[in-house]
């Protein structure tokens, strides 16, 4: 149960999390436990890792890798968005670290049941948490043309999304990945495509996003996490798309101070407020040599900051 990706930059978020002996330490996005069982190593005797994923395999997997460290380790099937309500349950008030490396897993990928990618033949689903209702079947048969393309461009940046959604509605029922695929492909011209690029990838994106809510959920659960920080404690996220990181940075800036409104407003809205130091002025990046082992580090962004 433990065939997870190797997690990203391990050393890099060890280094700005910095965990310390009897650390209460938030993973937010547990996956299959890769940097939390390293994480957990560094907080013992009596530290404390709540580990928090809305996938049941994920936790199961997790739960098998973190086996010998049970007693320091407390798993919570929730979306990370929910954390200040989950702390809450578990009595805790402050922590010293969260971690969140968000998006798709690699075994999330590459299970072909999930669909969430083109590379396999199965049902649209796309949902990290299998208990919920709308699934991207759902979304691509029932959503208006004009509604399909706002998700399309808005979560994909995908200059088609037009052309890509009047292809989709006109090809309904979409049942399965290859149909979207196949109207995906309908649709974007041939010498538009990339090189390097399948021409479904931005779309299998966008829908995946929307099914999971991912955006609005990273939004609250890191406004979530920087205010249950304790006095010193570090909060690490890893992103891998420009939607992400947007807002990493974005919501960094507001809680180290900076106004982030637009320029035409008269006043400050945004509630900037300075509590936090941002500890990398500039994202990190996965070294040459990492992303030649592990090729999902290619895209992934690391933003640290630590209350103050």
């Amino acid at each position: 149960m433990t065939d997870y990706h190797v997690p990203v930059m391990l050393a890099e978020v060890l280094e700005y999390l910095n965990p310390q002996s009897g650390q209460t330490i938030v993973d937010g996005t547990l996956g299959g436990g890769g940097h939390a069982l390293e994480i957990v190593k560094r907080i013992l005797p009596d530290g404390k890792l709540i580990g928090i994923d809305q996938d049941d395999e994920a936790l199961a997997a997790a739960g098998d890798r973190l086996k010998d460290y049970s007693k320091n380790v407390i798993l919570v099937k929730s979306n990370f968005a929910e954390l200040e309500a989950t702390a809450k349950e578990l009595g805790i008030t402050e922590v010293d670290g969260v971690l969140l490396d968000l998006g798709v897993s690699s075994r999330q990928l590459d299970s072909a049941a999930r669909g969430f990618s083109f590379k396999y033949e199965s049902a649209l689903d796309m949902r990290m948490d299998t208990s919920q209702t709308v699934t991207a079947k759902d979304l691509v048969n029932s959503l208006p043309e004009r509604q399909l393309a706002d998700i399309i461009w808005k979560f994909g940046e995908e200059r088609w999304a037009k052309r890509i959604a009047k292809f989709i509605v006109e090809r309904r029922p979409i049942e399965t990945t290859s149909d979207l695929v196949d109207a995906v492909t309908a649709a974007v011209p041939v010498g538009a495509r990339a090189e390097n690029i399948h021409p479904a990838t931005r779309t299998f994106q966008s829908l995946r996003i929307a099914v999971n809510s991912e955006l609005e959920s990273l939004q609250t659960g890191l406004n979530a996490a920087i205010r249950l920080l304790a006095k010193g404690g570090r909060v690490c996220i890893l992103s891998y798309h420009s939607l992400e990181d947007r807002i990493v940075k974005d919501t960094f800036a507001k809680f180290a101070g900076k106004c982030i409104c637009p320029p035409a407003f008269p006043v400050c809205a945004c509630g900037a407020e300075k509590q936090i130091k941002i500890l990398t002025k500039k994202p990190l990046v996965a070294s040459e040599k990492e992303i030649k082992e592990n090729f999902r580090s290619r895209s992934a962004k690391l933003r640290a900051a630590v209350k103050i």
